[in-house]
């Protein structure tokens, strides 16, 4: 087997890996994870698929990763040049896959369609280093045109692709987004991932159940986040659906998901501008134009507040300098309030 084969570009290949294998001082061929259990991972070579045992020194180890093997089994992990992560309700970081170009963030006309869970998946492709798109599914069951038209206010600039996995409508224009590269499909339960997986290969890869009438709630049919490569459409990893995605995210990630409000902003008077009461605020004077919506700069807002809380908690010594400065303000408020000089 040659780096070069059809079999191992078809898994996502490329020099920049090649590259990294060569610094491995030992020699050693690639594989990229399909899937991993406990303790155990699944590895395709291109021309094999082989099963291996996980020792502790490898660290964190996910599906989407490229591997060095060797004599002796997985050598080493290439460096990532991303991850998809997200903050469970406990508050641990969980990474769900690696080498990501695209996360198609699957929604289900069935449903409501939420803007923050939109915006959640977009930040965190943003910290991925992959692109976001919206795939609005089940356009069979009835009109897209309000669903469509929310998500494009409250994400502007977020592409969203219309399907049915039923008609076949917009198979296509997915095909076209995947264009080859790495994607991951994220969603919750019943929104219809798998399914379009299926539809993308033309063939059954996954399973799939039907969701419930009464509140069109899914089932779990998808239990591990797997790597799939769909000839003429590129590798697709399908994932569990998810119900709660807490960010682990930072800053620069925020602006390229609000980059309509980071360009607004290079026009207010002060750098540091919070767009609340300063003056010569241009996101406030967007937001009265009617330029801005106000529910958008809310969003931001909160999803601002949630990543710092979430980094000074990651920072004990940044979390004590922070409530120290709160506590101050605090007393010097109240001494305002009874009179006292501040």
């Amino acid at each position: 087997m040659t780096d070069s084969s059809a079999a191992l570009n078809a898994l996502g290949w490329s020099e920049r890996w090649s590259a990294l294998l060569a610094e491995i001082p030992e020699p050693a061929i690639p594989g990229r994870v399909i899937h991993r259990d406990r303790g155990f991972a699944t590895i395709s070579t291109g021309d094999d698929v082989l099963a291996f045992a996980l020792p502790d020194r490898l660290g964190q180890l996910v599906t989407g990763d490229w591997v060095a093997i060797g004599d002796e089994g997985i050598s080493g992990i290439l460096p990532r040049k991303g991850a998809l992560r997200r903050r469970g309700p406990d508050g641990v970081e969980q990474i769900l896959a690696a080498n990501l170009d695209v996360v198609l963030l699957v929604c289900g006309i069935d449903r409501p369609v939420k803007a923050g869970r939109i915006q959640r998946g977009a930040i965190q492709a943003w910290d991925a280093g992959a692109s976001p798109t919206v795939v609005l599914n089940k356009a069979d069951l009835g009109p897209t045109e309000k669903f469509r038209s929310d998500i494009e206010l409250e994400n502007p600039g977020l592409e969203v692709i219309e399907v049915s996995t039923v008609t076949g409508v917009g198979i296509d224009l997915v095909r076209q987004a995947v264009g080859g590269r790495t994607v991951v499909l994220l969603g919750e339960s019943g929104a219809g991932k798998s399914s379009l997986m299926n539809a993308l290969a033309g063939e059954k890869l996954a399973g799939i159940a039907a969701v419930r009438p009464s509140d069109s709630k899914g089932r779990h049919t998808t239990t591990r986040r797997e790597l799939h490569v769909v000839p003429g459409t590129g590798i697709v990893i399908d994932t569990p659906g998810t119900r709660e995605f807490g960010l682990a995210a930072d800053q620069a990630s925020i602006d390229a998901a609000f980059a309509d409000i980071e360009q607004i902003a290079l026009s207010c008077r002060f750098y540091d501008c919070r767009h609340a009461t300063e003056p010569g605020c241009a996101v406030r004077a967007a937001i009265e134009s009617g330029a801005l919506s106000a529910k958008r700069l809310e969003s931001f807002n909160r999803l601002q507040r949630e990543v710092d809380s979430e980094i000074l908690r990651a920072n004990p010594h940044e979390l004590r300098r922070h409530e120290r400065r709160f506590a101050k303000v605090v007393k010097q408020a109240v001494r305002i309030k009874r009179g006292e000089e501040p």
